[in-house]
């Protein structure tokens, strides 16, 4: 900033170029300070007088008269004559610098001072720093021994003290505890009772990783202060040498090393320099929710909530290309085939398409393919013919633009509406393969991790658990380098799934690992693929096992009630009541089931329909399951899931068979 008047330091003055101006003596400089002390208020010509002089002399008021007629001819050297002053102006019977707010830099000072207070960490360590510079001295250098000049040199001290604090904590907050340290070192040995100086030094010190000294530090302050004031340290020190002697999880540092201090720079950088109603910051803000989906739990509910408000503020703005790439840019990998909130789901649909009919004609062929692969996305787990036509149309946009990114995204989409019958695992296991090496040549991580765990699906349908194992060691180490927590979720289960289905572990054993691998959902951010898991992995294990439903004694007509079921209810319910012996009401819900949905559990769902409509005799079912499961022949029920098995296909459609050739009393 460039000010006028200057009294952190000796009094000066500059023109609008930055010049120095000449102020003549001490008592015209004297008579400036005084006035700048005012603060743009009227001082009497006589208490100028008392102030100026320990016994002012008899001219003292002509005296004060002509040093005033000084300052405003070095103040406005182009003031034509007789034209009455703009700054330092007569006023009933005294005189008033009236300065600008900006023009003062011990005002300026002020300013900044409070408004870092409201500012993140960087920001206010830049606000700071500045500030700070702006001292050359001593505050009202020339004027120390004043009367009328001590108050506000004092104040002005403290604030100054303030913030080199603040900005001591702007630079611990920012991860650099180290420098912090240095220069709070110095400050507590100059002004050694400022408690807070202290206090900060031992956390800057900590977080340093020297915790002997910051102890040290604490225990020379505590020492001081016994000894030359005769006080105990206050409740905050004595609060932080508690916290550090336990470890408290709250002193460990935010942004932390090269990689949190440049974040935060560059964040604060982006906020400064980027205007708020920028629409770069719209694309920027989904390239951030993007990076947060995929670290799961909180980041992922809170990546989901707020796109939906991008998309709505993108087309708020009627900007189609704009809300295209908005739409299209959040091309997070899925590998579950139902979606965590189908309402929104549906959102993103109708904006995509919205989207999709406002873009110009011709080009953008880029964009249609996101959207297009979009909508294939977010329609998995429908009935709807669009998800499977969006997902060819990007595809094929997106191999004939050559683009690796926007394929990859591409065949995300094919992969998720690879569920129109029974039997696709071979063709999902390719989708896989093309993932991998498209991904990998390109340096597509989170697609590489897809492909591997795609692949995992498929090996494990097809019992390949040999070479299963390889894609979830592979997916974990890229999960593992790239910090994406959300992998383990899935190569837990599959590791549940690969105990269970190759009989190496009792019941008991099996059962363990699956809830191990439950306990990894609670609070993953996936509630489509949390509710139900656990009670249907656990339902399919015994019933592989030919062992019975498990029941509680406490019932409602149609199943357990203490069993959250899920969405997996319908097909569970018919079971469910054999158990109780319930068989009309199990044949009833038998009847009363819809069709499994087209998903990774399709087989899974089918196979618990088929045990109970042999067990009830129902016919019509029974030829329903058999001619869904036939293509899948070859397949372990369930296991294209990668998280549970009903065990081979091919042993239901054998009891189907038998069922059919030879039909019980009262089926039909």
């Amino acid at each position: 900033m460039r000010f006028l008047f200057g009294v952190l330091g000796p009094v000066a003055a500059w023109d609008g170029a930055g010049g120095a101006i000449a102020l003549k003596g001490p008592r015209h400089r004297a008579v400036l300070a005084r006035l700048i002390v005012a603060r743009r208020r009227v001082v009497p010509v006589r208490r100028l007088a008392e102030d100026l002089w320990t016994e002012p002399p008899a001219d003292a008021v002509g005296a004060i008269r002509t040093f005033v007629a000084a300052l405003r001819r070095s103040l406005e050297p182009e003031r034509p004559p007789r034209a009455p002053a703009r700054l330092l102006v007569t006023e009933g019977p005294g005189y008033a610098l009236r300065a600008d707010p900006g023009a003062v830099d011990a005002w300026g000072f002020e300013r900044a001072v409070a408004a870092a207070a409201a500012l993140p960490p960087e920001d206010a360590f830049v606000r700071l720093d500045e500030a700070l510079e702006w001292w050359r001295g001593p505050a009202y250098a020339e004027c120390a021994d004043e009367p009328w000049a001590r108050a506000e040199r004092s104040r002005l001290t403290e604030l100054r003290l303030h913030a080199v604090e603040r900005r001591a904590e702007a630079r611990v907050a920012l991860g650099l505890a180290a420098e912090a340290a240095a220069d709070l070192d110095a400050h507590v040995a100059e002004h050694p009772w400022r408690e807070d100086a202290w206090r900060l030094l031992a956390l800057a010190l900590y977080r340093s990783g020297r915790q002997g000294d910051a102890l040290a530090v604490l225990r020379r302050a505590r020492a001081l202060l016994a000894e030359q004031l005769g006080v105990d340290p206050g409740p905050r020190l004595r609060g932080l040498e508690a916290d550090i002697l336990g470890h408290a999880a709250h002193l460990d540092p935010g942004p932390a090393g090269a990689a949190g201090r440049v974040w935060a720079r560059t964040a604060a950088a982006y906020d400064r320099t980027v205007p708020s109603g920028a629409r770069a910051r719209l694309e920027s803000t989904v390239g951030l929710l993007r990076s947060l989906a995929v670290t799961g739990g909180s980041g992922l509910q809170t990546a989901r909530r707020h796109r939906v408000a991008a998309i709505t503020a993108a087309e708020e703005l009627a900007d189609a290309e704009l809300t295209a790439r908005v739409i299209g840019a959040y091309d997070v990998p899925a590998v579950w085939t139902r979606v965590d909130d189908p309402e929104q789901a549906a959102q993103v649909v109708a904006a995509a398409e919205r989207a999709l009919a406002t873009l110009p004609p011709g080009g953008h062929e880029a964009a249609r393919a996101r959207l297009l692969a979009t909508i294939a996305l977010e329609s998995r787990g429908t009935r709807a013919a669009r998800g499977p036509q969006a997902a060819r149309q990007a595809e094929e946009l997106a191999r004939r633009l050559d683009d690796p990114a926007l394929l990859a995204f591409a065949l995300n989409a094919t992969f998720m509406q690879t569920f129109h019958h029974a039997g696709l695992a071979p063709r999902r296991d390719a989708i896989g393969a093309e993932l991998i090496a498209l991904s990998a040549r390109h340096g597509l991580t989170t697609f590489e991790i897809l492909g591997h765990l795609v692949r995992l699906q498929a090996r494990s349908a097809l019992a390949d658990f040999a070479g299963a194992d390889r894609h979830a060691a592979a997916a974990d180490r890229l999960a593992e380098r790239h910090e994406l927590p959300l992998v383990g979720v899935f190569t837990r289960w599959y590791a549940a799934l690969r105990l269970d289905a190759t009989g190496d572990a009792t019941e008991a054993a099996a059962e363990a690992a699956y809830r191990s691998a439950a306990a990894r959902l609670d609070g993953a951010g996936m509630p489509g693929l949390e509710r139900g898991l656990l009670p249907l992995a656990l339902l399919c294990l015994r019933t592989r096992r030919t062992l019975p439903v498990r029941s509680s004694p406490h019932t409602d007509p149609h199943t357990d009630r203490h069993t959250d079921w899920g969405p997996y209810a319908p097909w569970v319910r018919p079971l469910a009541l054999l158990a109780q012996d319930r068989r009309d009401e199990a044949a009833a819900a038998l009847r009363e089931a819809p069709d499994p949905p087209r998903d990774l559990l399709f087989e899974a769902l089918w196979c618990l329909t088929a045990r109970a409509a042999v067990a009830v005799g129902d016919r019509e079912t029974m030829e329903r399951a058999h001619r869904e499961l036939t293509p899948a022949a070859a397949e372990l029920a369930g296991a294209g899931s990668g998280l549970l098995t009903l065990g081979p296909i091919s042993a239901y459609l054998s009891d189907l068979a038998t069922a059919l050739r030879h039909p019980g009393p009262g089926r039909r």
